[in-house]
């Protein structure tokens, strides 16, 4: 009886020497935000690579938002080490919901899941003036009359990010940006209708109300609950307003 053969593991790509390379300095500290990497031709030396394997490296550290390339000569030209994580993250998911690897209703429960906490945490959390102002000027500009729907949704989501925030976790408001800024599209192009989302709105409105109440008056269960039931009938609105896909009739016989 043969044995069979083991299954062969894939060659390392030329450029993820420098990936590595770049996550153990900024590990050590040795590289740091605002610093520039090395030239093309430096970093090709080093890791005896080609230049055009050093660029696909730096394009996925600039998609990942690690790095921020520039032309020009000064401290903003070159390779700049950045941090931005959610905009790799964003990018990730949104490609991955194109694909139906992570249908909505996913994203719409971990959204559930890291809000209510990040709701319940910023109810705890002492609060600045200037954060507080923040947040009522938030609902103000939501509250405004006029505002068309796009504009509405832009500042959702800057509202929902800017509460997260309040939690003071990094991660989990990195995380926020990216599934606002994945879910967005979907949301918007799920309501086309006008009169459906003029209907909408006001509903949204109070329950914008109700979290920031909570929030300030530092019951942090009650912005939990508010929080989840605004996502879930949110999410509830659009499912029901996109129409069900076409089906092909059956040819007669």
């Amino acid at each position: 009886m043969s044995t069979p053969e083991p299954e062969s593991i894939p060659a390392a790509r030329s450029y993820e020497a420098v990936l590595t390379s770049i996550e153990v300095e900024l590990r050590e500290g040795r590289l740091k935000v605002g610093d520039q990497l090395p030239g093309e031709r430096a970093l090709a030396l080093k890791h005896g690579i080609s230049r055009a394997s050093v660029r696909d490296a730096i394009r996925v550290l600039d998609s990942m938002g690690v790095v921020r390339t520039g032309v020009g000569s000064g401290p903003q030209s070159g390779t700049v080490v950045i941090a931005n994580p959610s905009a790799g993250l964003a990018s990730a998911l949104r490609l991955h919901m194109a694909t139906n690897h992570f249908p909505v209703a996913d994203i719409v429960q971990t959204r559930v899941m890291l809000e209510s906490w990040a709701a319940l945490e910023a109810a705890a959390h002492p609060r600045t003036v200037e954060q507080e102002s923040s947040l009522r000027g938030a609902l103000e500009a939501m509250n405004a009359p006029g505002l068309g729907r796009e504009e509405f949704h832009v500042l959702d989501a800057a509202f929902h990010v800017q509460l997260s925030s309040l939690a003071g976790n990094a991660v989990v408001t990195a995380m926020m940006e990216s599934l606002r800024s994945a879910i967005q599209g979907y949301v918007s192009a799920a309501i086309d209708s006008d009169e459906t989302w003029a209907a909408m709105v006001p509903s949204l409105r109070e329950q914008h109300e109700a979290i920031i109440e909570a929030v300030l008056a530092n019951d942090g269960s009650s912005a939990a609950r508010a929080l989840k039931d605004h996502i879930e009938w949110f999410h509830a609105q659009t499912v029901s307003a996109t129409p069900p896909p076409a089906t092909q009739e059956e040819p007669a016989p």
